[in-house]
Parts: structure tokens; C-alpha cells; sequence
């Protein structure tokens, strides 16, 4: 987790200065993306998001304990401009800063505290094991989600259940939950579908993703699959930035075969994160 309280330590004493991912990434001693799916992984929310929110959330203490100067305050947390500041400031409490200071705070809610890192979700996990993967066709159905729209996905594999064992090209049994498409500010895609032959005519309204051959670190998750969170908490937070492995930011997928129920939500699902060769 020491990556993580160093990027966390280094947000809550420069956020009023200019700081950008790479600054952040620098000092947790990882790559921007490993940075971007971490803490998105374990807060629900993008880095910068996190920034942006602490120094809007000082801004706003400021107001509430006072201050005369609104152009004072956007200064004192990091913009240029008064119109800049208003405009964030609006955006994320829904009020301007004079409304704020006149009438007080309408949701205390959106106020962003420091973060407390939650070390209860670590979990032990078994050495992951190293594969070289052949080029794979996955198709299904796919959204965009974000770390904090995710609770979407359960409703996505709802949708796809019946076309399991009726797709065409249908290679096997097995089914696969990807994630590729990586953004900073945490969204990213996901598709439940299947393996399917290159050649298969798929019918309307089905995506699919080419993933490439790759090397991976495959991790076990046992259990129900509930407690997911738990085993990509662990593999975001503490497995990578104390191993030699570097993931790539390529595709990366849950893998659902014979050793799972999807009817109980019981058994083996293998995670296969993509890492530098």
C-alpha cells in the first residue's frame, strides 16, 4: 500500500500547486496507468478527480470560515482566474462561491475529505501464474463503465446469459468479463461475451474485441464472486508495486470456466492481467 499513502501524502501536501498524473505517478514510484487503475480500484474515483476535489473542498472551508476574497481563495488553491475557480466550483457543489458563502453549503456530502486507505480488503494471494495467451476474439454485449458506475456489470452479464451456447462461432464454453480501453479518467470498456471463431457473422447489436497474444499474470479468486473487489483490491494495491512484473495497460479479463457456477455465483474465476514480456 506504500505506493499508494506516498501518491496520497504528496496529493494532500501540494494539491493548491500545479500537479499533474505524471508528478503523482513519479513520486508512487509506478507508471500513469498502474497510478490510474490503482486508485481508481481502490477509492472509486480518478486521481485528478481526487485533486480537483480536495482543492475545491478547501476553497470552500475558506468560504465558509469567512474569507472576503473569492479571487484570494482560487488563487490560494491552485487557479488562475476567478472565472476558472466559479466554474469548478459550481460544477462540483452545484453553487457558486458567493452562493456558498451567503448561504452556507447546500450538500455537505460533496465536500471531499482526506483519504483513510481501507487495509481490511487486502487479501493473501496465491503467486500468480505466467502464460503466454494466443490471440483471443471475444464477442458479447459491452458499456463503458467508471470504478464508480461498475455495480452496472452484474446487469450486463444478465443480458448476455441467454446467448451463452448460442453465439455464433461460439469457440467453447468458457466466458470472459474484458476490460480494455483504459482511460485516466477511469472509465474504461467492458465486454461479457465468449470466444468466437474470427470468421463468425455476428447478429445485430453484438460487440466484440480482438485481443492480441500477450503474456499474463493469472491470478486465482476463490470464493463467491461478491468478493471480487477484494482480490482486484489486492492485485492493484499491493501485489504489483511490490513484484518485478510491470503490467502492460493492455486488455485484461475474468475468466469463467468449468470450476464456476454462474447459477450460485461460487467457484474459481482466474483474472489475467497483461504484463511486459
Amino acid at each position: 500500500m506504500q505506493f499508494i499513502e506516498r501518491a496520497i501524502w504528496f496529493i494532500e501536501t501540494r494539491f493548491a500547486e500545479e500537479i499533474t498524473l505524471d508528478d503523482i505517478a513519479e513520486i508512487g514510484g509506478v507508471s500513469r496507468f498502474h497510478l490510474s487503475r490503482s486508485f481508481g480500484t481502490i477509492t472509486g474515483q480518478p486521481v485528478m478527480a481526487y485533486v480537483r476535489g480536495r482543492r475545491l473542498t478547501l476553497a470552500a472551508q475558506k468560504l465558509l470560515d469567512g474569507a472576503p476574497d473569492i479571487l484570494s481563495v482560487a488563487l490560494d488553491v491552485g487557479y488562475a482566474s476567478h472565472e476558472a475557480f466559479t466554474r469548478a466550483f459550481r460544477d462540483h457543489f452545484g453553487q457558486t462561491p458567493e452562493q456558498l458563502r451567503a448561504d452556507g453549503i447546500a450538500d455537505p456530502a460533496l465536500l471531499v475529505e482526506p483519504l483513510r486507505i481501507d487495509e481490511t480488503l487486502l487479501a493473501t494471494l496465491p503467486e500468480p501464474r505466467i502464460v503466454d495467451g494466443a490471440p483471443l476474439r471475444i464477442a458479447g454485449f459491452g458499456e463503458r463503465y467508471t470504478f464508480a458506475t461498475n455495480h452496472g456489470i452484474p446487469a450486463l452479464w444478465q443480458r448476455f446469459a441467454p446467448f451463452v451456447g448460442n453465439m455464433p462461432g461460439q469457440i467453447g464454453t468458457t466466458t470472459y468479463g474484458v476490460a480494455a480501453d483504459f482511460e485516466e479518467d477511469c472509465s474504461f470498456g467492458y465486454l461479457a461475451g465468449v470466444e468466437v471463431s474470427p470468421t463468425a457473422d455476428l447478429d445485430e447489436g453484438m460487440a466484440y474485441i480482438d485481443i492480441p497474444a500477450q503474456r499474463y499474470a493469472i491470478f486465482a479468486h476463490q470464493g463467491h464472486i461478491s468478493t471480487m473487489r477484494r482480490t482486484a483490491y489486492s492485485i492493484w494495491a499491493h501485489y504489483f508495486p511490490n513484484s518485478p512484473l510491470i503490467p502492460t495497460g493492455g486488455p485484461n479479463f475474468e475468466r469463467y470456466g468449468t470450476e464456476h457456477d454462474p447459477f450460485t455465483g461460487n467457484g474459481l474465476v482466474e483474472v489475467w492481467v497483461s504484463i511486459v514480456r
